[in-house]
This record gives structure tokens, sequence and C-alpha cells, in this order.
């Protein structure tokens, strides 16, 4: 059964993806193909969760080929709680999709393209090999480049082209470093890896390795839009739909950090002094330049972007950090971002749908018109400003004290100054598209209640999830802190992928 758990998540979204093909002729035909291959993944996804949290840690092998000679496939708490998540946004976006995504873009093949993007995300958190970590990762890069150019326009294209060209680039590097691993140890199985550079046996080997987990921080870096190489994201994500953006801004650049903390985890950790210092100083760029950017902006989902890169800086924090209490923040942070990001871009196109633009001068009285979206805006923004008792404030709350236990003071302050420009930037959306008199000649959409019942549904569900996790912010935490544990000390993910023993 746990065999089956551990391939579900791989393989429904797969046949979801060419049933949807088949029924190319029928636009009803391929929602109800979509919808109900979003639920079905949901559900095998939380099933893996439950199996992973009760039993420990899963893993099969494709073939029963034994590792590191087969493709394996592995949950631990880490990876099972991103597969949950991906799950949810792919089942809420997917029900926002029947009114926010044009009828012409789904006769091109929107819901296949979505479903073998789901694939692609769920195979990066599965894979136990860093060969098949590339394999997933290039999935992804050709649906999202799709799903990027659905609509053909000028705009979109340009976009579009600069995603593929910095993530072709990031491909170029994350290969180079994967053959120089190759070459030092004969295989690519990560838990194999951890346990052959467990102990460097000469400064060759040790120089080898600390320059390749620089060519891997580069194209990680790249892929999860981290400073200095962050700039192609703010660019290109909020020109697709607005749920694609949601989508991408939800979980494309997550499974950068995913794989940025496993390999940081699990392979290179014999000079955490120098790599994880790197990290660090990484995290407090990348969060200043991204909230800098966003408070310069006057457009609703460029800023969202901008965001973006802000609060990927807070996921690598605790990475950077090192200690189980920062690991356990930053897994925490990663799940209140994912649900939070998705559902701000969620609303953005409600608004953009209504308001009949996304510039924020051209917006406003959206709180006369639609107060229930005014109130589902506030829940995900005061959560990404971290504003208690909202989950981004228990997010922070353990990265600030974990850095402080370290001693890391500049870092912490740069984090709670950034926490500050957030809620600034994000009381200027309020304030101009929600709060001021709507300008004389801005007109509103007349709004069928069908297109906003299937748009605020999943806006309502994740503001739902958001709120649940600050008032569960304890027993929430503390599996993130058993994620985090597991992530410190992989003894027992080496010992489950290499000998089989749960």
């Amino acid at each position: 059964m746990t065999d089956l758990l551990l391939v579900f998540p791989v393989l429904v979204p797969m046949l979801t993806a060419v049933l949807a093909l088949l029924a190319y002729r029928s636009l009803h035909g391929q929602r109800t193909v979509s919808m109900v291959g979003a639920a079905l993944v949901f559900a095998a996804d939380i099933a893996l969760l439950i199996e992973v949290v009760r039993n420990g840690i899963a893993a099969t092998r494709i073939g029963n080929w034994p590792a590191p000679y087969g493709i394996t496939f592995v949950a631990d708490e880490f990876s099972a709680l991103m597969l949950a998540l991906t799950g949810l946004i792919g089942f809420a976006v997917a029900l926002y999709s029947l009114a926010g995504i044009e009828r012409e873009s789904e006769a091109f093949g929107y819901h296949p393209v979505y479903h073998f993007l789901l694939m692609g995300v769920s195979g990066a958190f599965l894979t136990g090999d860093l060969f098949n970590l590339y394999v997933w990762f290039e999935v992804m890069l050709v649906a999202s480049f799709v799903l990027m150019a659905l609509g053909g326009e000028r705009r979109q294209m340009q976009g579009a082209i600069k995603y593929v060209a910095l993530n072709l680039i990031s491909s170029i590097l994350f290969l180079a470093a994967v053959g120089i691993l190759y070459g030092m140890a004969g295989t690519l199985n990560m838990a194999d890896l951890a346990s052959k550079f467990s102990v460097s046996d000469s400064e060759y080997s040790r120089s080898v390795l600390r320059t390749t987990s620089m060519l891997f921080i580069v194209a990680f870096g790249i892929k999860a839009a981290a400073f200095p190489l962050f700039f192609w994201l703010p660019a290109s994500y909020h020109l697709p739909a607005p749920a694609v953006s949601a989508l991408f801004a939800g979980l494309l650049t997550k499974v950068g950090v995913y794989a940025l903390i496993r390999v940081f985890t699990l392979i290179f950790v014999q000079d955490t002094g120098y790599t994880h210092t790197v990290i660090l100083v990484i995290a407090g760029l990348t969060m200043a330049t991204g909230v800098l950017g966003a408070v310069s902006q006057n457009e609703f989902r460029r800023i969202l972007s901008f965001h973006i890169v802000s609060q990927i800086g807070y996921m690598i924090m605790g990475l950077g950090l090192f200690t189980p209490l920062g690991l356990a923040a930053s897994v925490f942070y990663i799940a209140h971002h994912i649900i939070v990001k998705t559902n701000l871009f969620l609303v953005s196109g409600a608004v953009e749908r209504i308001g009949h633009s996304s510039d924020l001068k051209v917006l406003g009285g959206l709180y006369r018109a639609r107060p229930e979206l005014s109130m589902l805006f506030l829940v995900p923004a005061l959560s990404l400003a971290g504003l208690p008792p909202l989950s981004g404030f228990f997010a922070k709350l353990g990265l600030v004290k974990a850095g402080l236990i370290q001693e890391q003071y500049l870092i912490v302050g740069v984090a709670l100054a950034v926490s500050l420009l957030t809620l600034f930037s994000m009381m200027k959306i309020w304030n101009e598209a929600f709060w001021k008199a709507k300008p004389e000649r801005a007109g509103m959409l007349a709004y069928s209640d069908v297109h906003l019942r299937y748009q605020l549904t999943p806006i309502g569900l994740l503001a739902a999830v958001t709120l649940s996790i600050g008032i569960l912010a304890g027993p929430v935490f503390g599996f993130a802190e058993r994620a985090g544990n597991q992530l410190f000390q992989p003894a027992d993910y080496i010992r489950v992928v290499l000998g089989g023993v749960r």
C-alpha cells in the first residue's frame, strides 16, 4: 500500500493529463477530468502525509532495483508536507480556473499542461536521485513555459523567454554539478552520496565538494529566485493568467528552495561554516532587495511578484542558520507562504476582473463593491506581513528565535525591517485598491455570481487554511520541528533509502 501511495502523486496527474488530452474536443470534459484528477491527487497526497506521520519515512524502488542503482521515491515529513500542499494548491487553482481561464487558453491545452506541471512538481518532491531531480525540473520547465505563453500576447512571450533563458542556464549548471558528483562518487542517489561524503578523505575532495556546492547554490538559487539572479521572476510572473501566476507563485520557486534544503542538509554538510554562511548572506540580500522592489511598484501582481523574491530570503534563512529550530522554522515558513502567496494571486485575478485593471492608481472602491473579497484579501496580506495571530507571525517568530539563539543579530534585524516594509506594501494595496473611492473614469465589470463563486470558493478555502494554521500553530510547529530534526539528522533517511528498513 505504501508503494502505491508513493507513486500516486506522480501517476494520477500524468493519467489526468492524458485523459484531458483525449477530451480535447470538449471543454466541459476537460474541466471535469481536471477537477476529478486534482481532487484525487489531493486525496493521495494527504493519505501519504498521514502514512509518513504514523509510520515514518517511506521509500519505494521502481522496478525493484535496489538503491543506489534504481529509481527511488522517498517521502520524509518534509517532502510529504510539500506534496500535501501541492495537492491543496492544485485543487484550489483548478477550481479557480473554471472561471479564471479564457476559453481560448483551455482549447489550446491548459488543462493537460496544468496536470503535467503538477506531475513534475510531485516528482521533484519525491525523487531520491539527483539526476531524476534534474529530469523533473525539466518537466516543470517545459510545462510552465507553455502555461506562461498561453494567450500569445507580446508581453507574455517576452516574459516567457526571460523565464526560460535563465532557467536553462540554471539547468546547465545543475547538470554540470551533477556530472562532477557522479565522477567523484559513481552514484547520484542522494542518500548514497550523503553516506560517501560524510567523511572527506582529502583536502582535494573537500575543495571539489566546496566548488560543486557553489554550483548547486547558483543553479537552485536561480530556480528559487534568490539574490542576485532573481530578476526573471518579477519580469514574468505578473504576465500570464492570474490562475497560472498563482500556481507558479505557490509552487515553482518552492521546488528550488526544497532542492536547496535537501541538498544542503544531506550532501553538503562537510563545511557548513562556509557554505551555510554564504546561504545566510544570500538570504538577507534576497529579503532586502525583494521588498524594496515591491515597495517601488504600483501594479498589483508586480508587487506580489517582488514579494515572492523577498519571502524566499526568509525560507533559506533557516537553512543558513543550520540548526534544528532554524530548519523547522523554514519548513513552517514554506508551508505558510505557499498558501498565502497563492491566495494573494488568486485575489489579484478577481480584482483585475472586477476593476478592469491591475494598476493601483486606476483601482478603487472595491471594499464597498465587494466587501467579502476585501476581507479575504486581508487574511493572506496580514499573514504575509507577519501580524499575529496569523500563520506568518509564527513562521517569522521561529526564524527570529533561531537567529537570536545563534547570535546572528544582523540577519534578524534585516528580517524584522523587511517585515515592516512588507506590511507597508500590503497596506498600500489595501488603501489604493480597496479603501479609497473609485476613480470617476474607472468602471466595475458586471460580474456574474457563478463566476464570482468559482473564484471566491478557493480564495475562502485557502484563507481558512491560513487562519487554521495560526490557531493551531502549536501542533503545526511541532510537526515542523520533527521535519526539521529529520533534515538536521538524516541518518533515518539514509537508512530507509539504502537499507529498505522503516
